[in-house]
């Protein structure tokens, strides 16, 4: 199959430095790193927006229905969104953007399709530095697997069906996190209000002794084969450790790094761009590291049920009260003293026990969903690397 580099069939550039003194809260938006997560491109609360006049005197950085979006810098360096507003927005600094869906030779399901591989490219790419970044040149220079137009239809038809059937599984299991979600609103209030008048504790306070929330210090950007894994800020997402693409360092740099040395069943925490993002670790990841952006807090299960605090951790009112303490104009985070000061209203521990029971019985049988999710995310990776290799459609 014919390969050409990507800058022979799409166009690709970086953002405007749009300075941050002429942000406004209305106006034209701004597509920053923020807006977008392996998906569409979103506005939310903290989205900014600039004087509308930028639209006409800016039209090179303007972002349009199609177009893709890749973030260049930081600890999400490859994660990429695809726009689908038929209003413009602009484009800011450490954003690139690729005018696929204006190729003649490029089918723009069939470059969607091919986002997953590049991203895996430009992870390989940029992660030797301590700061992860990639330019819009060496983007330009991949290579991507160029078959005829009519080929490239069939591939992306078989690809999109293969997506859908995973992207169904993975709505079915959101729904568990909702109900979930529901049981603990239903069973504590709201965690803002603290309706039942609950015990304070701070985050600090419900620990193991002597394990205080810390955060990791290995540096990003290492891979060493049959290394320690340790854990980036990108890796936590969906309430779950993302092992592909996990990178490791030597035994030697993780034995230094004790400190941060996670065990199964704590709850690693992003602290950097994508505040609060938590999840448990799980067995296989026993003696993970983790790298700056992320904490790990290892709850004192002898005094506090750790399925408890972790809901808790992902309720509305606690998330609420993270973001209100995460600062940053670069990128965002939340220092680690501000995070242990974070306060969780504490029900008797039998309640919270009764808590842990009730989800039990649907993490059971999210269970049997989630060999489901792993069979339909195998199958459409399978389907992926035969279609990129020349295998899947003759």
């Amino acid at each position: 199959m014919t390969e050409v580099p990507l800058s022979k069939v799409c166009k690709i550039k970086n953002g405007f430095a749009f300075k941050s003194t002429e942000f406004k809260n209305q106006g034209a938006p701004l597509i920053r790193i923020s807006s977008f997560e392996d998906g569409p491109v979103f506005f939310d609360d903290r989205t900014a927006f600039v004087d509308e006049s930028y639209i006409d005197s800016k039209k090179d950085f303007l972002v349009e229905k199609g177009d893709i979006l890749i973030a260049l810098s930081g600890a999400t360096t490859g994660k990429y969104g695809f726009y689908t507003l038929d209003s413009p927005s602009l484009l800011n600094q450490r954003v690139g953007i690729i005018k696929s869906g204006r190729s003649e030779k490029l089918n723009s399901r069939y470059f969607y399709h091919y986002l997953s591989i590049l991203k895996s490219r430009i992870l390989l790419k940029a992660g030797g530095a301590a700061q992860p970044n990639i330019s819009t040149k060496q983007i330009g220079e991949f290579k991507i697997p160029l078959p005829p137009l009519a080929t490239q239809k069939k591939i992306a038809a078989i690809l999109d069906a293969a997506d859908a059937h995973r992207q169904k599984t993975k709505q079915l299991l959101a729904k568990y996190d909702e109900l979930a979600q529901s049981i603990f609103l239903d069973m504590f209030g709201d965690t803002w209000v603290n309706p039942k008048g609950y015990p304070i504790n701070k985050l600090s306070e419900v620990v193991k002794p002597k394990k205080i929330i810390t955060y990791g210090i290995v540096q990003a950007g290492e891979n060493v084969k049959d290394g320690v894994p340790y854990i980036r800020t990108g890796d936590i997402k969906d309430g779950k450790i993302q092992t592909t693409g996990l990178r490791r360092t030597s035994i030697e740099i993780a034995n230094s790094y004790e400190r941060s040395k996670c065990q199964a069943g704590d709850i690693v925490m992003s602290i950097r761009a994508t505040v609060g993002t938590i999840a448990f670790l799980p067995e296989e990841l026993d003696g993970a590291n983790l790298t700056q952006g992320t904490a790990r807090i290892s709850v004192d299960n002898e005094r506090f049920n750790p399925l408890y605090i972790y809901h808790a951790i992902k309720s509305k009112g606690i998330q609420l009260k993270i973001e209100r303490e995460t600062k940053g104009a670069t990128f965002l985070e939340i220092t680690l003293t501000r995070l242990r000061e974070i306060e969780i209203p504490i029900p008797p521990l039998s309640r919270q026990q009764e808590f842990d029971r009730r989800m039990n019985s649907i993490i059971s049988q999210e269970k049997i969903l989630k060999k489901e999710n792993v069979y339909s995310e195998n199958l459409f990776n399978s389907l992926l690397q035969k279609a990129f290799k020349g295998q899947l459609v003759k």
